[in-house]
């Protein structure tokens, strides 16, 4: 076995790394001090950095003027921008744009993904449903008529909606069938209401009445949502990754030069025992993650393992670690900053808010515990 990352996929982590290296955290107001969103729109300047350097289409098909990378590459670069909150919808884009190359007609790809490779078309993707609880495809009804699609419903807390061109949206078609529809943010027949994170980003519900879209523009391949949202959850355990490693070097850091009765606090006994717990949820966390996003990476059409579990149990496992792992993270460097840890020009308070989010996107710990559960009852392990 080699667990070592390709040369294509380390090439991309340093190209990441030197795009983020110029993002503070600090970079917005704090949204502990601001009443609404900390700012109208997402970081267009990074965004224009991440299409320069080739970024944005990593797991495009060449065709399209991607890389052809895999998810796993994503992952990658995504940890990096977890790192430094990195403003930016580099999961949601990237992900509605694989979901269309793997899923969408010709037609639809020719148009949408040179642009989106390109920076100058910005794609989302909605996975909250109308409340944030339950199936989120149960939200919006898709309904054939003569010309294509009309689609009704809410779907809430659709991140950086109002600085996206299109929104990749699941719907039910009442015969429990699903479909993505691909909508325009200022199409006829669609609405978008403020919405404001826990971290303090601008969010939408977005409204959908009778909104007609043409065949090319929804995307009918059976499973299509389903790996869609297997691969946001993976992409939203990865951010979580980055932003723990940043969380705890930020408390080895603070711990190592803070001194109480003439030592630093990194010698007390305690709080080495606090620190190496979390490194070991930060190992556990990237373990799972890996195997996730390994399993998202292999070709479709290579068999599964008899014995193993299908890939949603593999995302199940991910995010329940990153859920759990990304709180006891920020909670510790809460607990050893002390006071210091509340302060609003010290970045820590902005990553327990970011925290925050990541652990109850796309479900809770507990949630994917259940889900894996009922995986576990349907699929015996040989």
């Amino acid at each position: 076995m080699d667990f070592t990352f390709t040369e294509e996929q380390q090439a991309a982590v340093e190209a990441a790394k030197a795009v983020f290296s110029s993002v503070t955290p600090d970079s917005v107001p704090s949204p502990a001090l601001t009443a609404g969103a900390v700012a109208d729109d997402f970081d267009r300047a990074l965004w224009r950095k991440l299409a320069e350097g080739d970024l944005l289409g990593l797991t495009l098909d060449p065709r399209y003027g991607g890389s052809g990378l895999d998810p796993l590459a994503l992952c990658l670069m995504l940890r990096e921008c977890g790192r430094v909150l990195a403003r930016v919808p580099l999961l949601e884009s990237s992900a509605a744009a694989l979901a269309v190359q793997r899923y969408g007609g010709d037609e639809l790809c020719a148009d949408v993904l040179p642009r989106a490779a390109r920076g100058e078309l910005v794609l989302t993707a909605a996975s909250s449903g109308r409340t944030g609880h339950g199936p989120a495809e149960l939200a919006v009804q898709a309904r054939r008529t003569g010309e294509g699609w009309a689609l009704d419903g809410v779907q809430t807390a659709v991140p950086w909606a109002h600085g996206a061109d299109r929104v990749l949206i699941p719907a039910h078609t009442g015969e429990g069938g699903t479909v993505l529809a691909l909508v325009p943010r200022d199409h006829e027949g669609v609405a978008l209401e403020e919405q404001i994170s826990t971290s303090g980003e601008r969010q939408a519900e977005f409204r959908l009445d009778g909104a007609r879209l043409t065949d090319r523009e929804v995307l009918t391949a059976d499973g299509a949502w389903e790996w869609l949202r297997d691969l946001l959850t993976t992409g939203t355990c990865a951010l979580a990754l980055g932003l723990g490693s940043a969380v705890l070097d930020l408390t080895s850091s603070y711990v190592s030069n803070r001194e109480q009765f003439g030592f630093p606090l990194a010698t007390f006994q305690a709080v080495a025992v606090q620190t190496a717990d979390r490194y070991i949820d930060l190992r556990a966390m990237e373990a799972t993650l890996w195997q996730a996003a390994w399993r998202l990476s292999l070709d479709e059409e290579r068999p599964t393992v008899s014995g193993t579990l299908p890939l949603a149990g593999d995302v199940a496992v991910a995010k329940i670690w990153a859920a759990e792992g990304v709180r006891r993270v920020v909670q510790t460097a809460q607990h050893l900053h002390g006071g210091f840890g509340a302060v609003t020009d010290y970045p820590l308070h902005r990553y327990h808010a970011w925290g925050k989010q990541l652990e109850l996107s796309l479900g809770s710990a507990a949630a994917h515990e259940e889900a894996l559960g009922e995986l576990l009852a349907a699929h015996p392990l040989g």
